[in-house]
């Protein structure tokens, strides 16, 4: 079986974080227990057939004594490309007072508006002055 664009993301994150682990000289085991998730989640997502949210990205950031957007990017959650767009995506995973499903939706939205936007930036070149703002006021009649 195949694995999809998401498969191949999760994978590599694995690899990046077992040799993390093995650079950092911890166990499984010891690197579970710090980040706060259990052994057998820790190897399913170092094997490639979980995707952890970026809650427990952060938590096994920290463990690792290494960047949690490096983590991110590597998860596919963040965009090394994006410019700017990363910081609004940094301040939504960073807000501790939102819920992980909070975070998630609000990530969506924003990718959603940022595709939406892309998709119309070369129909809006097209478009006269006055289509674009509706209440643009002129002096006709």
């Amino acid at each position: 079986m195949a694995k999809g664009k998401v498969g191949k993301t999760v994978g590599s994150l694995g690899d990046y974080l077992k040799e993390q682990r093995l650079s950092s000289r911890l166990s499984l085991r010891q690197l579970a227990d710090q980040a706060g998730v259990s052994n057998p989640y820790l190897s399913q997502i170092e094997r490639g057939l979980r995707k952890p949210s970026a809650e427990v990205l952060q938590q096994i950031a920290k463990a690792l004594r290494i960047s949690a957007e490096q983590l991110y990017i590597r998860a596919g959650i963040l965009n090394p490309e994006d410019g700017l767009a990363g910081s609004v995506e940094l301040a939504i995973l960073g807000d501790a007072v939102l819920t992980e499903r909070q975070k998630q939706s609000l990530l969506d939205v924003y990718a959603s508006f940022l595709a939406l936007n892309a998709a119309e930036a070369p129909s809006d070149a097209a478009e006269e002055p006055a289509q674009k703002n509706p209440n643009h006021v002129t002096n006709e009649g």
